[in-house]
């Protein structure tokens, strides 16, 4: 005997013919009163079981259209290459990767001259409230909100690399701006955290009801000092990140 509330049986029952593909992405739900019927459950019922699936992110509500089921064309990031100088790349690597995997990149862009938050200011080694340039980006996959990313850099390095400052993004990328004016990135310090949306975030992103963020802060640094932090907002259910550490020659191999 199933002890389950009956709204829970719905949604479980609707959960797993969205797994097995009998209601793929993008699809339609059945009717409420088509579900009432099926399930013998009043509308109350059948709506709070829609209503789970909306908070886990499986489906959207659209006022008289019903319940679609979310369509999740997830990219996929290489986060070990997104920086790596030695990969043959032109400009912005997240147009590069965008473009090499086949989607269509866009992004807004803004500079500002702000203070430095206190996190901010931490892993940067600065005095919280001192001036820091955010260089700030809204990144689209073909059309589709993607991630926003900002960028602090202090202000002893705007001094350096004026550029930073400036207005417009930098076709060749900051990272190697910075390199062509002897200030190397040798190496980072990741940080991997989710959570959900804030409002803004949400607004941004365009995310519904149950999606989460993935954020990704790094650290960059020189042989002595950090010299920016970024951090990268994704939307959860349309992002994947992967990292290459070691020899991967067998995984290479794998199917030949």
């Amino acid at each position: 005997m199933n002890k389950q509330p009956k709204y829970r049986q719905v949604a479980d029952a609707l959960r797993r013919e969205i797994d097995n593909g009998t209601f793929p992405p993008g699809s339609r739900l059945p009717s409420e009163s088509e579900l009432q019927t099926r399930f013998g459950a009043s509308r109350n019922t059948v709506r709070n079981g829609l209503s789970l699936l909306v908070s886990e992110g499986l489906i959207t509500s659209s006022q008289g259209l019903g319940y679609e089921v979310r369509s999740h064309e997830v990219f996929e990031l290489n986060a070990s290459r997104f920086e790596n100088l030695n990969f043959p790349q032109n400009g912005d690597a997240y147009n590069t990767d965008v473009t090499n995997a086949g989607r269509r990149p866009h992004q807004t862009f803004r500079v500002e001259m702000t203070s430095a938050p206190e996190d901010i200011a931490k892993r940067l080694k600065v005095e919280p409230g001192s001036k820091a340039v955010l260089r700030f980006c809204h990144r689209y996959v073909d059309d589709v909100p993607w991630s926003t990313q900002a960028t602090y850099y202090p202000a002893w390095l705007v001094e350096q690399s004026p550029r930073l400052a400036e207005p417009g993004d930098i076709e060749e990328g900051t990272t190697r701006y910075l390199a062509a004016r002897g200030i190397e990135q040798i190496g980072y310090f990741d940080e991997i955290a989710a959570r959900m949306p804030t409002p803004e975030e949400a607004r941004l992103l365009e995310i519904g009801a149950g999606v989460p963020v993935l954020l990704w802060t790094r650290t960059g640094y020189s042989a002595d000092r950090p010299i920016r932090c970024t951090v990268t907002t994704f939307r959860g259910d349309l992002n994947r990140m992967n990292y290459e550490i070691g020899d991967l020659s067998a995984r290479e191999n794998e199917g030949q």
